[in-house]
């Protein structure tokens, strides 16, 4: 593990257990804002309108039923979970990866609570981004994924170029890579400042790393309005937010 990552891995570790009631405004403007812009993610999402009961009883008429659609989700860098809730109605299981086991903990016991089984909803210590990612990491459950998405953790990425091919890699075809993050701004300060390695980035810098992953068919990126309010060392922030997406071909 890099020194980078090993500040991210202490610091998230001592913040899981606040982290969504200190930051409850900012994941509830995301939510919303990716809840809002499921066209523009351009996923063949599942209609939650279709309940359960309605899929059995469908399915106990035929005699030889198609297959249920499945959506997998790979949340890395996952936190406690903001990206994972935030597509769970669209979605039929979502995987979530950490370096830090505390928000790793923080996803899971989330997960459960909300009556999500490990099947629906389960995420793993594990670092994708080392130069040998973890072995952990490598049976066949870990890969060929509908999407795979970042919240806010590109940032934190020493090499966001690697980050982006390595998460193309656990695409099937067809697959998409979904970021959100902040664009360019002034330098961080405060309790976290150590665990930030880029202020932002610019849609071409974006655009460059999607394409030499081979996720840049079809790549997307929008301002996310006229900024978000973040919380930032106890203080409330406006900050622009960008979404980004690519097909991998």
């Amino acid at each position: 593990m890099t020194d980078w990552a090993e500040k991210n891995r202490s610091h998230f570790d001592e913040q899981a257990s606040t982290y969504n009631s200190k930051f409850r405004n900012s994941i509830e403007q995301i939510t919303r804002a990716i809840q809002e812009r499921l066209d523009f993610i351009g996923v063949d999402w599942v209609d939650p309108s279709s309940s359960s009961e309605d899929e059995a009883a469908a399915s106990s008429s035929k005699a030889a039923s198609p297959k249920e659609k499945s959506i997998r989700l790979l949340d890395y860098a996952c936190g406690t979970g903001m990206i994972s809730r935030a597509l769970a109605p669209y979605i039929t299981q979502s995987i979530g990866i950490d370096i830090s086991s505390s928000m790793v903990e923080e996803y899971n016991s989330s997960a459960s609570n909300q009556g999500l089984s490990a099947s629906e909803m389960r995420a793993f210590v594990g670092d994708l981004l080392s130069p040998i990612p973890s072995p952990s990491l490598s049976p066949p459950e870990f890969h060929d994924f509908d999407i795979a998405a970042v919240g806010l953790g590109f940032h934190h990425f020493t090499d966001p170029r690697l980050a982006a091919l390595r998460l193309a890699e656990r695409l099937k075809k067809g697959g998409v890579l979904f970021i959100v993050d902040f664009l360019p701004h002034e330098h961080v300060h405060g309790h976290a400042a150590h665990t930030v390695v880029h202020m932002g980035f610019e849609e071409k810098d974006i655009r460059t790393w999607f394409e030499e992953a081979g996720v840049g068919a079809g790549f997307r990126y929008e301002v996310l309005g006229k900024g978000m309010v973040v919380m930032h060392d106890g203080r409330e922030q406006k900050r622009s937010l960008f979404m980004a997406r690519g097909t991998k071909m």
